[in-house]
């Protein structure tokens, strides 16, 4: 019997220019802070010379660009919109927009929406509130699952087989004391219906967040970041009003 052919994992065709372009936002991605054409250098183990001319390129067509602290090179956001521009993305941003926007107007807040990118949330959406006043995050913000209230709303509601996927991923990026306390909360988040957790980085927000699902997953967070103002609704009034359009998202597609 002849021998069974031995599996080949290296590429069919070699495209080396290609490869140092990729290898380069790749590094820039995982990296989330500004690097130097020198750190690139060391971090790929290729010379300054051979990535001049690709990261001069890169810049060329937007998809690097000078940190705005001058220390560097960092991504843009083309990236992310050439991920938007997908069809599904598309759907769930079409769906969602009117009904962010109808929310906004009903509970004078901003609104945004977040999905999973690897062990981080992205905000895809937002609508900002209505008035002079009020707190909103921009879209493309990243920040780790595990340390956000819409990460918490991802992870909660996914369902057992792939949750359990995610705890192998997730874990190890907190403590033990963290991930315990996310564990708790993702619990009560499930009988609630909903997150709730004061900002990390403003006194005074509170974020409220629910989640979107379709018909096998949770797909995006919904998130308020509830800022009392005058004349807006009372935090109570807002999460009803959240959990109802998050269920209506949820319907339109599928789930």
């Amino acid at each position: 019997m002849a021998d069974a052919p031995k599996s080949d994992t290296s590429p069919k065709y070699r495209a080396p220019a290609l490869e140092k372009g990729l290898d380069v936002l790749e590094l820039l991605a995982a990296n989330k802070r500004p690097m130097t054409l020198s750190q690139i250098s060391t971090r790929l183990d290729r010379s300054v010379s051979e990535l001049f001319r690709m990261v001069q390129v890169l810049e060329h067509r937007g998809y690097v660009a000078p940190s705005a602290k001058g220390d560097g090179l960092e991504l843009t956001n083309k990236l992310f919109s050439l991920g938007m521009s997908r069809g599904p993305s598309q759907n769930l941003l079409a769906s969602a927009l009117p009904l962010m926007q109808a929310l906004s107007e009903q509970v004078r807040q901003s609104v945004h929406l977040a999905i999973a990118s690897d062990d981080h949330m992205v905000v895809i959406a937002r609508i900002e509130a209505p008035g002079d006043l009020g707190f909103s995050v921009r879209v493309g913000y990243q920040r780790k699952l595990v340390e956000s209230t819409s990460g918490l709303v991802l992870y909660a509601f996914q369902p057992p087989s792939l949750k359990e996927q995610w705890r192998a991923i997730l874990r190890p990026t907190a403590t033990a004391q963290e991930w315990q306390l996310l564990e708790t909360v993702a619990e009560r988040a499930q009988s609630q219906g909903y997150v709730q957790a004061k900002s990390d980085f403003v006194d005074g927000v509170l974020d409220v967040s629910c989640p979107v699902m379709n018909d096998t997953t949770v797909i995006a967070a919904m998130t308020i970041p509830y800022l009392k103002t005058h004349g807006c609704l009372t935090l109570d009034e807002t999460i009803l009003k959240l959990k109802t359009t998050a269920l209506a998202l949820t319907r339109t597609l599928g789930g």
